[in-house]
């Protein structure tokens, strides 16, 4: 695995990660969920290399030692990734997001279409435009929090341990095949609050992008046996 720091011209780090036992390959650009810090996961991996994908990630401001930036939309994103392509010298990718990382994968497929050749959400958010995507989720308070702004999003407590909502399969999953993922959420939602709080109230806010109008090969999907998408063992929403 390769990573790196990448100084932004705003003067922002973004630590980011990538194959390096796959340089050349088209890559897939990975948008991590909330929270998490970026790192390659080896389920993630696998499935990029079976595709002959060079997998590509990056921690979003707040985490995994990327600089923050309050205030930040969803549409930033693109600026940011593109950045973490060029460092890693891919000309094209794949945008897949996962969870939190949906709504990026999206916006970067709508702002960086002469570079993203298809987009994937998986189990992600849509933008908060005449309904309420947090109705009848096991807990809401995060996201209903974020509706009201950044001070009240950063007011609600965290409270330690497994989310509400989480099904059997969830569970079996994040101790078996994604035990990597509920380790590196878990961390990371110790180390970087900040990140989850940035990342609501960008859900919740205008995303600066109209995922809409993308052109391409694109698929959302979701299971529903889920009463909620997991984000990790700290952390889930809508």
């Amino acid at each position: 695995m390769a990573s790196t720091a990448i100084v932004l011209p705003d003067g922002r780090v973004l630590h980011a990660h990538a194959d390096d036992d796959t340089i050349g390959s088209p890559g897939l650009l990975w948008h991590h969920g909330t929270p998490q810090s970026g790192a390659l996961l080896p389920p993630v991996l696998d499935a990029a290399r079976r595709n002959g994908l060079r997998l590509v990630s990056y921690g979003r401001p707040s985490y995994g030692g990327s600089t923050p930036r309050p205030g930040r939309d969803v549409a930033s994103a693109a600026a940011d990734a593109a950045a973490v392509l060029d460092a890693f010298g891919v000309d094209a990718a794949v945008s897949v997001g996962a969870s939190g990382g949906g709504p990026h994968a999206l916006a970067c497929a709508a702002l960086l279409s002469g570079r993203v050749t298809a987009a994937l959400c998986l189990a992600g958010l849509a933008p908060l435009d005449g309904f309420d995507w947090a109705d009848r989720m096991a807990s809401s308070k995060e996201l209903r929090a974020a509706q009201r702004g950044r001070a009240a999003r950063a007011a609600v407590v965290a409270v330690p341990g497994m989310p509400p909502g989480f099904v059997d399969a969830d569970l079996e999953a994040l101790a078996t095949d994604w035990a990597t993922l509920g380790a590196d959420a878990g961390s990371a939602g110790e180390a970087s609050p900040d990140g989850m709080v940035d990342d609501d109230v960008a859900f919740a806010g205008p995303w600066g992008v109209r995922a809409a109008r993308r052109e391409g090969p694109r698929a959302a999907r979701a299971r529903r046996s889920r009463r909620r998408r997991p984000a990790g063992p700290r952390r889930a929403a809508a």
